[in-house]
């Protein structure tokens, strides 16, 4: 009864295979990334040319897999995402299902980020996970991303529903941007994390929301922190600019990283969270996790975090996704799946 996934939703194209009674047995994984850096960024176009050349060989690869003739039915990203990338991924699952006679479901990528903490808790004990997973309900969790920063609940009933977001940049795209303007090639926020290890904090340097009622505004911006950081830099000299950089870093990123803190604290103080958590590719960032690790101990929560290799875009979330909550899934049309671009977490929560 496994599920075998399918991601295409951006610059990673990713098939995966997930086993109810042992977890992930398989994931792979071609990270665009070099090929765009060369751009400065993700491009569209290019991104889902290499979706086209790349993931027929990642299914070729799978289907050699020991583990390939347990499939029971195919699952693909079907939202949000680049329309052309997400077309090619679900084009390849349903050309798959109709070939293996399987069923076809649609997986919204930011759920595959959601529940991805819980993927671990899976591998610790598969044949209890069911009651594991309620006894962490409810869970506060971020998903935070280049593309997406979401602040979410799953009720005890399981339900999603979404507490926050950012209203411009997402935090990575503002990490990334922060790292160009000082000079680094894409994607830069690794490096300005690298950067900020052997810098100073100076927590007045830039503004981090600590100004903003987060209960008349709970959610995320950071497009005045990247302004911020321009307007700083184009007052300094050059040599000012190498010799500062580190700390500059270690603000910029404290700036972030509290921001995502003090919102996320503030509705872990509402309600008797069983567990905290974090995913999507930010969550690399050890600043992000230690801060929300002390933010759930505070609580008396469970912190949760996905395993490394499951925290950009892959296709075991969305295998996890499929099984775990088929009732979120789309069911296919015509035997295909609708393309949704703009498709949300879940809906808004009442504060």
């Amino acid at each position: 009864m496994s599920v075998l996934a399918i991601e295409s939703s951006c610059d990673e194209s990713a098939v995966a295979i997930f086993d109810p009674d042992f977890g992930v047995r398989e994931s792979l994984v071609h990270s665009q990334i070099d090929l765009h850096a060369l751009y400065g960024g993700v491009v569209p176009d290019l991104a889902s040319s290499e979706h086209l050349k790349k993931l027929p060989a990642l299914i070729a690869k799978i289907s050699k897999s020991e583990h390939f003739c347990s499939a029971s039915e195919i699952a693909a990203t079907n939202g949000p995402g680049l329309p052309n990338c997400l077309a090619i991924g679900v084009a390849a699952a349903a050309a798959l299902a109709l070939k293996l006679g399987l069923p076809l479901r649609g997986v919204n990528h930011l759920r595959g980020h959601a529940y991805s903490p819980f993927i671990p808790v899976h591998a610790a004990d598969p044949q209890n996970f069911r009651a594991n997973f309620a006894g962490l309900l409810p869970h506060l969790g971020l998903a935070v991303s280049g593309g997406n920063t979401i602040l979410f609940e799953i009720g005890e009933d399981a339900q999603i529903s979404t507490l926050a977001e950012t209203e411009d940049d997402a935090a990575g795209e503002a990490l990334d941007k922060g790292a160009k303007l000082l000079g680094m090639p894409y994607p830069g926020a690794p490096l300005l994390e690298e950067l900020a290890r052997s810098g100073k904090i100076d927590k007045s340097m830039f503004p981090y929301g600590q100004n903003r009622k987060i209960e008349d505004d709970p959610d995320f911006s950071f497009s005045g922190l990247k302004t911020s950081l321009r307007y700083r830099l184009e007052k300094m000299a050059d040599g000012e600019i190498e010799r500062a950089k580190p700390d500059i870093c270690a603000s910029y990123q404290f700036a972030v990283v509290e921001q995502l803190r003090r919102r996320t604290e503030w509705f872990a103080k509402r309600k008797a969270y069983k567990s905290v958590g974090v995913s999507g590719g930010v969550s690399n960032n050890a600043s992000l996790v230690a801060a929300f690790e002390r933010l759930a101990r505070s609580r008396g929560a469970r912190f949760l975090a996905a395993d490394r290799q499951h925290r950009g875009d892959n296709a075991a979330m969305i295998a996890f996704a499929a099984w775990l909550a088929p009732s979120e899934c789309d069911a296919p049309e015509n035997f295909t799946l609708k393309v949704r671009p703009s498709l949300g977490l879940g809906g808004r929560a009442k504060i």
